[in-house]
């Protein structure tokens, strides 16, 4: 296998499916499945989830809900019940899991100790990481990175429903044109949308490379992690 630990980053609207809320148990198995298929050969894995299916501080603070660290801290809760529902499923299909939360929970998950992640790792558990880096106005793109570097990940993997990255929405510019490699510092240039600056700075720092790829396709994983080319990796020059 190329890469011996990942970290792979999902979107809470992920899991959604073809609802248009919640959390869709046939996307849960298919994830399991293409984790279990790159554990068996041995890959360490270390996920982190957004909350987006359930609820996005921002849009909570926009929509003059409750302000914006409250929203924050929301979805972090909302992270929580994502990283749950992926650990039940993961456990059905034999994976063996740890959930680590930034915030404690200690009735649901371990604290996060970056030892004890390592350890997990090391022993063949999937480390989901909830809650976010725990702190408020930081994304869950940037608990990727942070967590990525923190566990010494060979790579940040991000899962999306697009395969790579493009110079404009491909869902609505039928011509846009797709990246197969780019650097980081094009991702700048560019405006490209792939994940916040923060987080792009922290694996550009830390020379941790990104894929961005379509995790909706089965078996994508197994080969990306085979070193077949798929979706769009980015990189230091």
């Amino acid at each position: 296998m190329k890469y011996k630990r990942i970290l792979l980053k999902l979107s809470g609207e992920s899991l959604l499916g073809s609802q248009d809320y919640g959390i869709d148990p046939t996307v849960l198995a298919q994830y399991a499945q293409e984790v279990k298929s790159v554990v068996d050969q041995g890959v360490e894995v270390a996920i982190v989830i957004g909350g987006g299916n359930i609820f996005r501080g921002v849009q909570g603070a926009q929509g003059g809900v409750v302000d914006r660290a409250t929203g924050d801290y929301m979805g972090m809760l909302a992270t929580m019940m994502n990283a749950m529902a992926i650990q039940g499923s993961f456990e059905k299909f034999g994976l063996i899991t740890r959930l680590l939360s930034a915030i404690k929970m200690e009735q649901i998950g371990e604290p996060f100790i970056r030892r004890r992640a390592i350890r997990h790792l090391e022993k063949g558990r999937v480390v989901i990481f909830g809650a976010g880096t725990g702190n408020p106005y930081f994304t869950t793109d940037t608990a990727a990175s942070l967590r990525a570097v923190e566990i010494e990940a060979d790579i940040v993997l991000k899962g999306t429903r697009v395969d790579g990255i493009y110079d404009s929405d491909p869902e609505k510019n039928p011509n846009a044109k797709k990246y197969q490699q780019i650097t980081f510092k094009e991702v700048y240039d560019l405006g490209l949308n792939v994940m916040d600056l923060t987080a792009i700075t922290l694996c550009q720092e830390n020379n941790k490379p990104i894929v961005v790829f379509d995790m909706n396709q089965p078996g994508n994983l197994l080969k990306l992690l085979q070193g077949v080319s798929i979706g769009t990796l980015v990189v230091n020059e």
